[in-house]
């Protein structure tokens, strides 16, 4: 009945609000003053997921994974990730210290996406020499990554991270809350959630040239489908110095999207508290269904840039069912590629992220299927 429930007022909101707000997916709509920018949520990497990858040759294959979201990634201009494992080398291991394959990552390259974030709770699981070891691999890989550095002079040369999107310029910061109580031992930078060093960082941004600033934080309370006043508290802050994109992950669950205004700035801003997990091995519902969020900035006659459109996909991280099968995402509208001996699973896990989503997001619509 609520799953009944969720398509009616969907098909409601689409009658109300047109295609036009909902066709964000159009790369036909973006014009040579707009952008389209997409993010995901936490890339993870539990070790069944290496179990699962692990090929007769000893190399690790994720083709699977991505393949059906790929598509929505690669129709954006410019595409993001929390790449939430560190690039340690073997053994290989899931929770509660993670080291992925170098695999995973360059997958996540091929899949589309253009910059890695790796500042994130699990960014010191191999310490200091897993984080040193993920920036020198995502180098070779030729992979744009912030978060964490070598040291403070690898961390001056670059930031602040502006990228040239069809001439548009935008910079990205990343931080976290913390590293699960693992501390630096040596010179190597993590960025935590410091009021002066954002403040510092999104002023140099400006500086620097950058149109627009988007800020993404690893944040909130694991499991939590509302964000906490914490949360609430420094999306607020962000916005109301300037800031045009807060862009969150770490509950491993979805959280609201919306527009905040800020009296400050007479501006609003979007902010996305979490967007779930964007690939993992839990298993709780709220877990399995994940959103992918898409932004269109828009350069306006007078120069100054906004957000022109909003919008999220929602999609279902579908286990491995057999022994050579391997995880995969499969969007909201492909229910026929989920496995039928999984789709109560699906129908109860979506039918909970669309009452989500829908009882709390603000000016933030589902794409256009």
């Amino acid at each position: 009945m609520s799953q009944l429930i969720s398509i009616l007022l969907l098909s409601l909101l689409q009658l109300l609000v047109g295609t036009d707000t909902l066709s964000i997916y159009n790369p036909h709509l973006a014009g040579a003053d707009s952008v389209d920018l997409l993010f995901a949520g936490d890339a993870m990497q539990h070790a069944p997921q290496n179990k699962a990858a692990l090929q007769r040759n000893g190399t690790y294959d994720y083709t699977a994974c991505f393949a059906l979201l790929e598509p929505y990634i690669k129709a954006a201009d410019y595409a993001v990730v929390n790449l939430e494992t560190p690039l340690g080398g073997r053994p290989y291991t899931g929770y509660p210290c993670f080291s992925a394959p170098d695999e995973y990552a360059w997958q996540l390259k091929k899949s589309g996406f253009d910059l890695l974030l790796t500042a994130n709770n699990h960014c010191l699981d191999r310490r200091d020499a897993g984080l040193r070891r993920t920036i020198k691999t995502l180098d070779a890989m030729k992979i744009a990554h912030i978060g964490t550095y070598t040291d403070a002079a690898d961390r001056q040369s670059r930031l602040p991270f502006i990228a040239d999107i069809k001439g548009m310029k935008v910079a990205f910061l990343d931080y976290t809350y913390g590293t699960n109580g693992i501390t630096v031992q040596g010179d190597v930078v993590v960025d935590y959630i410091e009021l002066h060093k954002m403040q510092a960082d999104i002023e140099a941004a400006r500086a620097a040239g950058a149109q627009a600033v988007c800020v993404n934080m690893h944040w909130g309370i694991e499991y939590k489908l509302a964000p906490s006043s914490e949360q609430r508290s420094l999306a607020q802050w962000l916005v109301d110095h300037g800031v045009e994109l807060v862009i969150g992950g770490h509950p491993h669950v979805l959280e609201p999207f919306k527009m905040v205004h800020s009296s400050v700035t007479g501006k609003d801003a979007l902010v996305v508290y979490s967007m779930g997990n964007f690939i993992s091995a839990q298993k709780p519902l709220d877990t399995r269904v994940g959103a992918i969020v898409r932004v269109t900035l828009k350069t306006g006659t007078d120069g100054k840039i906004s957000i022109a459109r909003a919008g999220y996909k929602l999609f279902y991280c579908q286990h491995p069912g057999w022994k050579g099968d391997n995880y995969r995402l499969i969007p909201d509208d492909r229910r026929e590629m989920v496995r039928k001996s999984d789709r109560a699973t699906y129908d109860a896990a979506m039918a909970r992220a669309r009452n989500l989503v829908m009882a709390h997001n603000v000016q933030v619509l589902p794409l256009k299927q």
